[in-house]
């Protein structure tokens, strides 16, 4: 079916959609108290890179740790209107008029939930780095390890989903 031939299907979020929402709004004001609220006594010199290790291996400005917040509000709110708009998403060659809702709920899921483990995810860093900055041990630790994880345990459980779609 091509994209101008798909339905445009109104479907409603699921209470899993609207907790991963919540989640991923609650990560991004986490982000930016965290760095309103340290932001005087951040050293000039912050974490500005981790290596596969999770050690710091690059230093830089403590401004840098403004890039993170940026990119995840900015990807936060594209996605959210890509969300809205699932017919346009990519799908395989046998989405048709019967399964078309399928589809369309199984990606919308899977940008929900990508959308808001990232929003953790960028959350954690900026965390982790303003600690660093501040004192503590020079490494990212394990959670990092285990957001990223559940960051492709979605990615590879909705990849399976549509497999499944008939």
């Amino acid at each position: 079916m091509s994209l101008t031939k798909r339905p445009k299907i109104e479907i409603s979020k699921t209470k899993s959609e609207w907790l991963m929402d919540i989640i991923g709004y609650i990560a991004l004001a986490i982000m930016l108290i965290v760095l309103f609220m340290n932001w005087r006594v951040l050293p000039n010199e912050v974490p500005a890179h981790f290596d596969g290790s999770g050690n710091v291996d690059r230093w830089g400005s403590r401004w840098e740790l403004l890039i993170l917040p940026g990119i995840g509000i900015a990807m936060h709110f594209f996605l959210m209107i890509f969300e809205k708009f699932p017919e346009t998403h990519n799908y395989p060659a046998r989405i048709n008029v019967s399964n078309a809702e399928v589809f369309y709920r199984n990606s919308r899921q899977t940008l929900n939930y990508m959308r808001n483990i990232i929003n953790i995810l960028f959350a954690y860093i900026v965390y982790r780095s303003v600690t660093i900055a501040l004192g503590d041990a020079a490494t990212i630790g394990w959670p990092f390890f285990i957001i990223l994880a559940a960051l492709f345990g979605v990615l590879i459980w909705k990849m399976i989903k549509i497999m499944r779609i008939k």
